[in-house]
């Protein structure tokens, strides 16, 4: 696993995940295509059960690093694209793995840097943090459909057409991120929510994982459809078993291995 511009370290069935680009973890080529790379590493290795994903540093992310991105486009056919390409899949090879991932945020995370936090499925950060779209501001655009997400229609317009950067304070009195912490208690607030999701039948988490990817664009009951045909198959696994013994038995189940 490259530990270059990303930096991983794994304990406890936990991956904490470190963006080591200074000194604002902008995001160049060679950090996209390094931070798609361990997350597919970490995708399919025995253990993992939890990502946490923060930077180094006094930054989340300050975005596009905007002196590479400037040559985009001036280089051999298809940069652009292909540039364009890495941009997508950094935020969905977030998204879609197979295990939860939290962004701890601790400082800035603006425009892309942002995205990588609102592409994760748990948000807390530091008091100093906050969240921007500035790309009105340097002549780019992006960011909306990933923000609408999670984010209200009118707090998103007023990001994207005003760069406003909002603190991490008024998200989470929002709704919007589950935290808000001093910055020495933000790694360990993640890791004990990461603790606490590897506790559990890595087999229940991952369909769990796959059904709120799933349902999120279906309709009602297409989508509760679906996980009742998730929860079917759960119940035949082992894992479903061994917690509905635990439970009955006063008992911390033990779950087979992740493989």
């Amino acid at each position: 696993m490259q530990n270059e511009l990303i930096k991983t370290t794994i304990e406890d069935h936990v991956a904490v995940v470190t963006m080591d680009a200074p000194p604002v973890n902008a995001q160049s080529r060679e950090f996209t295509e390094e931070l798609i790379s361990v997350f597919d590493e970490l995708n399919e290795t025995p253990g993992v059960r939890a990502v946490v994903l923060t930077g180094n540093g006094k930054c989340f992310s300050a975005g596009a690093d905007l002196k590479s991105r400037a040559k985009v486009g001036q280089g051999q056919p298809g940069d652009t694209y292909r540039h364009l390409r890495r941009t997508r899949e950094v935020g969905f090879v977030i998204m879609e793995m197979n295990v939860p991932v939290i962004a701890a945020v601790n400082g800035p995370a603006l425009g892309a840097g942002m995205g990588l936090a609102v592409c994760s499925d748990i948000i807390v950060a530091s008091t100093n943090a906050v969240f921007g779209l500035p790309e009105i501001d340097v002549g780019l655009m992006g960011g909306v459909k990933h923000t609408m997400r999670i984010f209200p229609t009118g707090l998103t317009r007023r990001m994207v057409l005003t760069g406003a950067r909002i603190p991490a304070a008024e998200l989470e009195r929002r709704g919007i991120i589950e935290a808000s912490v001093d910055p020495d208690q933000l790694m360990p607030t993640a890791l004990e929510m990461a603790r606490t999701i590897a506790s559990k039948s890595p087999a229940a988490i991952r369909m769990a994982k796959r059904a709120l990817n799933t349902v999120e664009t279906m309709g009602f009951r297409d989508g509760y459809r679906f996980e009742q045909n998730l929860t079917v198959e759960m119940t035949r696994h082992p894992d479903s078993k061994e917690a509905m013994a635990a439970f009955a038995e006063k008992r911390a189940p033990v779950f087979r291995d992740d493989a």
